[in-house]
């Protein structure tokens, strides 16, 4: 893996991609901090030197050396917490060397001003609480150096360099203008850079939102509502007992012998055509489609407190499936037909599985509806007594007839031939 070079580390302010958003920030508003005071300072000693007295420059050149050095050694190191004390120091304690260095604070034009971006970079770098203790530093030098001024005014008079008050007003308005300018660019950019992670932020949660609707809307499309809400936030097996449901499967007659002379692309896309067809139909009749198994449909009514007339919904759902086939090519392409059969009664629904789960019904009641499917004509809608003895009233039949059922024996069906029609 190659490293990045040092003008790459610059510009990106020694910031690492383990980094949090916080920390991003502190290193990247030190680093800017440091080119500024940097350049404020600079921008002092060239004017200083053009408008005021000769002195010495050793301790300016000093700090903007440890500056310079102290973030070099950031960047190569990548040591924050090293570079963030030192730095800090570095900012509060060079002022007012060099105002010393110079005489008192008329004479320095104030120098110790400069002071101040250390407890206001404490609050920037550190936090509130960390940065009280660098404000107390502040004060107390700033103190310190007014004790002295007052009362050895006279000495350090003295032996200050002879300047003329334009001068010092000059530089005096000159560092004002500096602190105050660094100070409010190092704030402008703090406000911007939250402002940018926060947008960042509120993107990336859009983001999350938009999966979490997309996963819960996957999760819909395998699970019933309710069933979903409780594997979300139960990880014990979901195992229920229904006393009583309406068990529908719709299977298509002699779909393998068709689909042998169909590419598999034709016969995916025949099935899908067919099977989303039956979703759009058993959503619009309230009832719950359980699962597909190769080209059976099977779904049910009176699970998860749906309606009270399932076994009726269930029975215009078959009749609209039975209708739909007949009439409508663009889905029935190949004029298939199916076999319905419907049973109600007691069953046993749960989530099967850790992966891959899905949600199915057990029961003699499954097995009689699918028996029933299996034996019944092409065509046709067959159902069992219960459900008969529910529908009569509302729908017309055929005379029952008797199933030879495997497992069951001889049992008797109805065939269901549509909704009465009112005289």
């Amino acid at each position: 893996m190659n490293r990045p070079s040092f003008l790459a580390t610059l510009r990106s302010g020694g910031v690492r991609p383990e980094d949090d958003a916080e920390t991003r920030l502190k290193k990247s508003l030190l680093v800017f901090a440091t080119g500024l005071v940097c350049a404020g300072s600079m921008l002092w000693l060239f004017l200083y030197g053009q408008m005021g007295p000769q002195f010495s420059a050793t301790a300016p050149f000093i700090f903007q050396l440890l500056l310079v050095g102290n973030l070099v050694y950031y960047l190569r190191s990548g040591n924050f917490d090293r570079f963030r004390y030192s730095q800090l120091a570095l900012f509060l304690f060079a002022p007012f060397a060099v105002q010393w260095s110079i005489g008192n604070f008329i004479t320095a034009s104030g120098t110790s001003l400069w002071g101040l971006l250390a407890p206001i970079g404490a609050v920037l770098f550190f936090g509130v609480r960390e940065s009280l203790a660098w404000f107390i530093a502040y004060i107390f030098l700033t103190a310190l150096s007014g004790f002295f001024d007052y009362f050895l005014a006279d000495t350090l008079a003295s032996n200050a360099p002879k300047i003329s008050i334009r001068t010092s007003v000059f530089f005096f308005a000159l560092n004002f203008a500096a602190i105050s300018s660094i100070v409010y660019l190092l704030l402008r950019y703090a406000v911007q850079e939250k402002a940018k992670a926060q947008a960042s932020l509120e993107a990336t949660h859009r983001l999350l939102q938009d999966e979490q609707e997309r996963s819960e809307r996957l999760l819909l499309n395998i699970l019933p509502g309710p069933i979903a809400e409780r594997l979300k936030h139960d990880c014990q097996t979901i195992a229920d007992g229904f006393a009583d449901v309406t068990v529908m499967f719709v299977d298509i007659v002699n779909f393998t012998r068709i689909a042998e002379k169909m590419t598999p692309q034709q016969v995916f896309a025949m099935l899908n055509r067919i099977f989303s067809s039956f979703d759009e139909l058993a959503e619009h009749h309230a009832t719950e489609k359980i699962k597909t198994i190769g080209d059976a449909y099977m779904v049910a009514g009176g699970l998860n407190n749906e309606q009270s007339n399932y076994t009726q919904s269930i029975a215009e759902l078959a009749v609209a499936m039975r209708d739909l086939l007949h009439r409508d090519f663009t889905v029935n392409d190949m004029h298939l037909d199916v076999r319905i059969g419907i049973g109600t009664g007691p069953v046993v629904a749960g989530v099967v599985g850790k992966k891959k789960f899905i949600y199915d019904l057990w029961g003699d009641t499954v097995n009689l509806a699918s028996r029933i499917t299996s034996e019944g004509t092409p065509g046709m809608i067959h159902v069992d007594e219960t459900t008969y003895q529910r529908l009569l009233h509302r729908f017309s039949f055929d005379e029952p007839r008797v199933l030879h059922l495997k497992g069951k024996g001889d049992t008797v069906v109805y065939r269901l031939d549509g909704e009465r029609v009112a005289s």
